[in-house]
């Protein structure tokens, strides 16, 4: 093992030691933040609505994987030490404000800079891990930078309960601390790796996401998988709503402080649910990914799509804290199980001659799911359950809210076989296919967000202007607008043009 470890270059440990800090920033703000966002003014919250919130928060989450796009073009065209500078910075700034706002757009404002940050820093420290590995060191190398995002979003949610004891402006205080101690390292001691001379220009990243974009059959695959990642994006939000409002915690609680002999007093709070996220998987992906390295990529991916559906349906079983903690381990074994074959997939699915430039597009599941989960989430937890908290009919209420995104990962595991037996071989067919399927996707955002801009304006049932639903609208109608015209514009030599 001594061996294996000298064979990495110092600036390799360098950027796995930013992956931790960056990692225990995000994660430790996130594991809270919905809670925070939503709690009683009271109670030291902002008391924002749960539909309002998912409505931030699927912007925020969806910036984070948009701007890798633009991120990894600049560092190879400026310098990845340049641009770690660059980002270091926008998080501390993004974290230390979010702290510091108590109106709505300004926290929008602050954590949507943090989030900027966040995807510049993205494709730095991942096209570092692969400039300073070979194809001996590879493997283990981009083990130990999994394995330090997941340390990190394991440690620092544990040190939330401390932080928050304080006062929530620490959370976010800590979190802007993380990323500042990284600025010296990035100044003094990282060096930038090698890479191809002069980097790519805006216009080839522009020319090559058209290209991504425009494929409709790549496309309707990362929406099939996409269902997946709606129901990851609840933990970052009804889950925590769920578990602050309908979950009697004291069984575990009474547990876990027979065990640590009076050390602390433990809660079972929404910080720990991040925590048992990444504890499982620290635990056992090494066994899981050993049990499925030989298995086929597809089914790999719907077998852990279907652990997964399993962790929701234990949610929806029942309101009993151990019950809960065995639905978000359940998950997560969900989670590791499908999620590094899906790479596998994507080379499968790219075109043979444009596989690097695909794989590179391969993240667009998390803004999919981070759009429809965060914004679905916030919107059926405020209309569904936020008026039967402490009601006799709430727990049946949960329920059933959990079965609808139980519904929709078996949704999803149906497309992504449907999409293998009808799209999954490249042929024009398939893509003049997939070309009509993705189109009516589009269209059916485009009306979706249409009709919410028109409820938001008033225009339906003359109700109040309501600035956040018209927003929404007008992002969905873009989106579907885009997707109308990049799909009939089409990208790959096999495409039929488009009449």
């Amino acid at each position: 093992m001594k061996s294996l470890f000298s064979k990495f270059p110092g600036t390799f440990w360098v950027a796995n030691v930013m992956e931790l800090f960056e990692r225990a920033a995000y994660y430790g703000m996130n594991s809270v933040l919905a809670i925070y966002l939503t709690d009683q003014v009271a109670d030291g919250g902002l008391g924002f609505t749960e539909g309002s919130v998912g409505f931030l928060q699927a912007i925020v989450y969806a910036a984070t994987y948009v701007v890798p796009i633009l991120g990894g073009a600049l560092a190879d065209r400026y310098g990845y030490r340049r641009m770690l500078m660059v980002a270091f910075t926008m998080l501390s700034i993004g974290y230390f404000v979010s702290g510091q706002m108590k109106v709505f757009p300004a926290i929008f404002a602050a954590l949507l800079f943090m989030a900027v940050g966040a995807g510049l820093f993205k494709p730095i420290i991942s096209g570092t891990i692969a400039r300073t590995t070979n194809a001996e060191t590879s493997s283990f190398g981009f083990g130990v930078y999994y394995w330090m995002i997941n340390l990190g979003a394991f440690i620092a949610p544990i040190l939330v309960t401390w932080y928050k004891g304080l006062g929530w402006k620490w959370v976010f205080i800590a979190s802007a601390a993380y990323v500042a101690a990284m600025l010296p390292l990035a100044f003094f001691v990282y060096r930038d790796p090698m890479t191809p001379q002069g980097g790519k220009s805006l216009a080839e990243v522009a020319r090559a996401a058209l290209t991504v974009l425009g494929d409709a059959r790549f496309m309707l695959m990362i929406v099939a998988y996409s269902g997946f990642w709606v129901l990851y994006f609840q933990n970052f939000g009804t889950v925590l709503w769920y578990l602050r409002d309908f979950v009697d915690t004291a069984p575990v609680d009474r547990f876990v402080n027979s065990l640590n002999f009076g050390l602390f007093d433990f809660k079972l709070d929404a910080e720990y649910v991040t925590v048992i996220n990444a504890g499982t998987i620290i635990l056992l992906q090494f066994l899981i990914s050993r049990l499925v390295k030989d298995r086929p990529a597809l089914a790999t991916m719907i077998t852990g799509m279907a652990i997964g559906t399993l962790g929701f349906l234990a949610l929806a079983a029942s309101t009993n804290a151990w019950v809960f903690v065995l639905g978000i381990a359940v998950f997560s074994i969900g989670e590791m199980t499908a999620h590094p074959k899906y790479y596998s997939y994507v080379g499968m699915v790219a075109p043979q001659d444009r596989k690097a430039v695909y794989m590179g597009y391969a993240f667009l599941y998390g803004v999919f799911g981070s759009l429809i989960g965060s914004n679905l989430g916030g919107f059926l937890y405020e209309q569904m359950l936020k008026p039967v908290v402490g009601a006799p009919e709430g727990p049946g209420r949960t329920h059933f809210f959990w079965l609808i995104f139980a519904a929709l990962n078996l949704v999803a595991m149906m497309g992504l076989w449907l999409f293998s037996r009808a799209f999954g071989e490249d042929t024009p067919a398939t893509r003049a296919g997939a070309r009509r399927v993705m189109g009516f996707v589009y269209a059916l955002i485009l009306a979706l967000g249409a009709a919410a801009a028109g409820y938001g304006t008033g225009w339906f049932g003359g109700g109040a202007f309501q600035p956040k639903t018209v927003l929404q609208g007008v992002i969905f109608v873009l989106l579907g607008s885009f997707g109308l015209w990049i799909t009939a514009r089409g990208s790959h030599p096999l495409d039929t043009p488009a009449a």
